[in-house]
């Protein structure tokens, strides 16, 4: 049977995950954009399951929203991430971050 402490190992390991993909890879975009999309599943997952194990329904309702607002992160940072590639060919975060008026 699958506990509630198989949960929260399982999502602790995911979130550590997308924290060193945060760290280690720093210089492409759309990686980092998946590492912060990572975290956030790790959150809801745990909130899955907490509200799952209590009998509550509030968490999963919270997902919801959080799932929505992530998916609107996602839509506009690739918007960006499209607008900043034509404007300067590149995705690497090393040439992004110079701002030119």
């Amino acid at each position: 049977m699958i506990t509630l402490s198989h949960y929260i190992v399982l999502g602790t390991i995911l979130f550590c995950l997308s924290v060193a993909g945060v760290f280690i890879n720093r210089k492409n975009v759309i990686v980092l954009l998946m590492a912060i999309e990572l975290m956030l599943l790790a959150v809801n997952m745990n909130f899955v399951a907490f509200s799952r194990f209590l009998g509550d329904a509030s968490g999963q309702v919270f997902v919801f929203f959080i799932l929505t607002v992530a998916a609107a992160e996602s839509a506009i940072g690739l918007a960006i991430l499209t607008l900043l590639f034509r404007n300067r060919s590149t995705i690497n975060v090393a040439e992004i971050d110079s701002m030119k008026g």
